[in-house]
């Protein structure tokens, strides 16, 4: 089984402040430099369970790019990146609480000029599921490109998932549902999908898997709701819990498992990646 992800790549600058930020002042902090981006994320926690997955994305023609296509290779993924000669890859600071709660000052940078060009056919024609980092579509400069990516795996026979990513970005619901007609499962957070209108999305959508952090996790479909419990974990950083569960559930849905199964396997991943800091997986042993 092989997965195409669509998405953003990025270098994450995770900020874990000692105390109150005191503005205007210094403030001392625990800092980690680590592999980022939700499409990165998702691809490398979905390399981490076993599957097989090319990433599609766009970086600058500097360090940075080259530090995540290496990293990524080395976590299993198989990177298919476009060098932008002019614009530098992306970043995200990453400001985390005392309760692990994380807020994101991001630059696309790169990744906000993704191209249709940028993904080959031929990468479809031995894959089974394309997924679809959300940022893609939330960003009107990379819009089209994922238009025309879930157009292609359609038209290729593949299934497709997307992750709309970030609710306070959604400007207008309207053109966001436009954009994932169609689609076989839609991967919001509890927030994403109060923007987009709750389970009227099922109109548009085949199915919903809706995260609700510690309260666990849904399946929705016209049908049937099918709800489970997150296990009790501590959350040092939530950056990227959603990334990893996006790739436990497609490991689990697109290999036969059951709605809830597939679930369970998404907290299981999710609940990995909050017990600690950064959005990648554990890495591999040598």
């Amino acid at each position: 089984m092989t997965v195409v992800v669509v998405g953003d790549a990025a270098l994450d600058v995770v900020v874990r402040p000692n105390g109150p930020i005191t503005f205007g002042d210094d403030t001392r902090a625990t800092i980690t430099r680590s592999m980022g981006g939700a499409g990165a994320n998702t691809a490398a926690w979905l390399a981490h369970l076993g599957t097989d997955v090319v990433l599609v994305s766009r970086v600058g023609a500097d360090s940075a790019g080259r530090q995540l296509e290496a990293t990524l290779t080395e976590a299993g993924v198989r990177c298919a990146f476009t060098i932008d000669p002019t614009a530098a890859t992306g970043g995200v600071v990453v400001l985390i609480d005392a309760e692990g709660r994380r807020t994101m000052l991001s630059d696309r940078g790169a990744n906000a000029r993704l191209r249709a060009s940028d993904l080959d056919p031929a990468l479809l024609t031995s894959a089974q599921h394309l997924h679809l980092s959300g940022y893609v579509l939330l960003d009107a400069s990379s819009r089209e490109a994922g238009v025309d990516a879930l157009a292609a795996a359609r038209a290729a026979g593949l299934t497709a998932s997307v992750d709309p990513q970030a609710a306070a970005m959604i400007d207008d619901v309207t053109v966001f549902l436009d954009c994932v007609r169609g689609v076989d499962l839609l991967l919001p957070n509890a927030e994403e999908l109060r923007a987009l209108g709750g389970q009227a999305v099922l109109r548009v959508v085949s199915a919903v898997a809706v995260t609700d952090g510690a309260h666990g996790a849904s399946w929705l479909s016209p049908e049937s709701v099918e709800s489970v419990a997150a296990p009790e974990t501590e959350c040092v950083d939530s950056t990227g819990a959603g990334d990893a569960f996006n790739a436990g559930v497609l490991t689990a849905w697109l290999s036969g498992a059951s709605t809830r199964d597939s679930l369970l396997a998404g907290v299981t991943a999710g609940s990995a990646a909050v017990r600690q800091v950064g959005a990648r997986p554990p890495a591999r042993p040598r």
